[in-house]
């Protein structure tokens, strides 16, 4: 379970958000809502570790999340506004290098995201949504029970955001659990709101 208790966050000389506090348990998602400039991608990032916050504390299992940064970081895949991808690189060849660190199958994964067919093919020749659905897939490569994702759906059309039910599905089942930032509907039924 992981568990947010009064968090804050400055940023810019601005409060971006204040007292904020939400637990999900193992197959939870968590849909965070709000106008742009809220703090969504904010939160995500503290909630990452990447952002210190200003106050209150973050729980993994009744214990301090940010205890052991690097223990957190491998319990948690993190999704920003940038893809990172190389573009010099293939698709496959931009999850063969995620998979060395994580696992899992680079095939497999490129599959799930309805990318095989363009496996070979260097990043920078892929449409916007494509390079979308490229980051994406990173999340089918190993295990971690938190993702945390901020506008999953940007530049995806309706039939790719369809796309990420089965992934969804498939990391609630096993326990896994899912905190996104987004302004459209996302294909995680029974997901609560957090809105900012």
């Amino acid at each position: 379970m992981i568990e947010a208790q009064e968090l804050a966050c400055w940023r810019a000389e601005k409060l971006v958000f204040n007292c904020v506090s939400f637990a999900i348990e193992p197959g939870d998602a968590l849909l965070l809502t709000g106008h742009n400039g809220a703090g969504k991608s904010s939160l995500l990032r503290v909630l990452a570790g990447l952002l210190p916050a200003l106050s209150g504390s973050l729980l993994w299992s009744g214990e301090d999340a940010f205890a052991d940064l690097s223990a957190h970081g491998a319990r948690l895949r993190y999704l920003g506004h940038q893809d990172a991808l190389k573009p010099a690189l293939s698709a496959a060849e931009n999850l063969a290098f995620y998979a060395r660190l994580h696992g899992g199958d680079v095939m497999a994964a490129l599959e799930a995201l309805g990318l095989a067919a363009l496996a070979e093919l260097p990043a920078r020749v892929l449409s916007s949504g494509q390079k979308r659905r490229l980051a994406l897939a990173r999340l089918a490569l190993g295990q971690a029970p938190l993702w945390l994702l901020d506008e999953p759906s940007v530049g995806l059309d309706a039939a790719s955001v369809e796309r990420l039910a089965p992934l969804f599905d498939a990391h609630r089942a096993a326990g896994g659990m899912v905190i996104a930032a987004t302004h459209l509907p996302l294909p995680l039924p029974a997901a609560r709101e957090l809105r900012l």
